[in-house]
């Protein structure tokens, strides 16, 4: 499965049958384009077409990965692209039994606190970057979702906005407050941007996701936040606070757009405002020693 170009010679049988296969089930673009690169990176390895390879073969690629200092999220995201190429491209379900998913160790998300989210988007080098970062604080979009909103996705009757294809491939609306739709009109109205809620330099297509991360990092620097933000934290950021007002995590989780509730519940561990509101058992019980009688 090597790399061709159409301007090249044509692409291998074997790699269109994998396209046709993913798109056959629905995979957007950028799972494609992963996939095809994981199955690249093991070929190279293999040195042969990878449909030859043995349960062995699959066995020393992963314990290459590991010995090459390969992180978790890496190893995990090419066993499930190997999974798919051997159970359902090569019919070969037998080889992809033999690959493991290596435990990630579970680290708390970074969140800002609401005066350093205030410091990023009043510090915004653009009106566009402003409002950009408002969307993906006040509406908890990741910044995939913020990249592709249109204008015509802006429901201000609703007071909602539509995000189409999110992860998953699933349509839902996300949350338009009239402090976020303030900021939108704003920019629209300086930028008037006509399909693209965010063009990009060519206004034909959106702003890139590298863009927005580059926008929300270098602010963070000049503004002296020393936490190591990107459009997430701000996503993170929107959760944990939403939690800290009282706001029911079933809520939190539509607005997400989690599949699973155990996914938004991890914010419980980082919203310190309400750990400290809690009572501890220990306050609820009778002095632990009886007081002295005073003195008469």
């Amino acid at each position: 499965m090597s790399q061709t170009t159409a301007s090249t010679k044509p692409i291998s049988p074997l790699r269109r049958r994998m396209i046709e296969d993913m798109t056959v089930r629905g995979f957007g673009e950028k799972t494609q384009s992963d996939y095809i690169r994981h199955v690249k990176n093991f070929t190279i390895f293999l040195r042969r077409s990878p449909d030859t390879a043995t349960t062995e073969d699959v066995r020393a690629y992963q314990l290459s990965q590991r010995e090459a200092g390969v992180q978790p999220p890496t190893m995990n995201a090419t066993t499930s692209a190997l999974r798919f190429f051997f159970t359902t491209t090569c019919g070969q379900a037998e080889t992809a039994r033999h690959l493991r998913i290596v435990k990630q160790p579970q680290k708390l998300p970074v969140v800002l606190t609401q005066e350093e989210v205030l410091l990023l988007l009043e510090a915004a080098s653009s009106p566009r970057d402003k409002a950009a970062m408002a969307v993906a604080y006040g509406a908890g979009l990741r910044v995939s979702e913020v990249v592709n909103l249109k204008v015509s996705d802006i429901d201000s009757n609703r007071m909602v906005l539509r995000i189409e294809q999110g992860k998953g491939q699933k349509d839902r609306n996300g949350m338009l407050s009239p402090r976020l739709l303030e900021v939108l009109r704003e920019w629209w109205l300086i930028g008037q941007p006509t399909t693209w809620l965010f063009p990009g330099r060519d206004p034909i297509n959106p702003i890139t996701t590298k863009q927005i991360y580059r926008a929300v990092r270098n602010t963070a620097e000049d503004v002296g936040i020393k936490k190591r933000v990107s459009p997430h934290t701000l996503r993170h950021s929107f959760a944990t606070h939403l939690l800290e007002q009282g706001v029911d995590i079933r809520v939190i989780q539509v607005a997400l757009g989690h599949s699973k509730l155990d996914t938004t519940a991890r914010y419980a561990h980082v919203a310190s405002k309400v750990l400290r509101e809690v009572v501890s058992p220990l306050d609820r019980l009778s002095p632990l020693v009886p007081k002295k009688d005073e003195p008469k």
